[in-house]
């Protein structure tokens, strides 16, 4: 299975070949985030759900760090959008928020790594 990392670096190198550059679609990315859509394999739940799932871990880690970081909670990170009856993350909403926040961190980091 690919990791975070790699699927990210995937979907910036078809961005390239779509006549980006690397850095016009993280901005893009981080302008308007994975609910716009422009992330065609994490739109729909079914899709995000199953992404949340394979890449649990590697969201959790990110997600520790960045609550760490800033002293945050998870429903003050994710204001409105997080389901605060499912801190477990059970259901699709949140597994779906995650997804999505898992993403657009990782590709973040890689336009800070260029």
């Amino acid at each position: 299975m690919k990791t975070l990392k790699e699927v990210a670096q995937e979907w910036i190198e078809e961005k390239i070949a779509d006549g980006y550059t690397t850095q016009e679609a993280i901005d893009e990315l981080m302008s308007h985030g994975c609910q716009s859509g422009m992330v065609s394999g994490l739109i729909y739940y079914t899709d995000t759900t199953k992404f949340f799932e394979a890449h649990k871990a590697e969201i959790n880690e990110l997600l520790k760090e960045v609550l760490s970081s800033t002293g945050l909670d998870t429903a003050e990170l994710f204001g409105d959008k997080w389901d605060n009856n499912d801190p477990l993350c059970m259901d699709t909403t949140n597994q779906n928020l995650l997804a999505w926040f898992g993403f657009e961190e990782t590709v973040r980091a890689l336009g800070e790594d260029e």
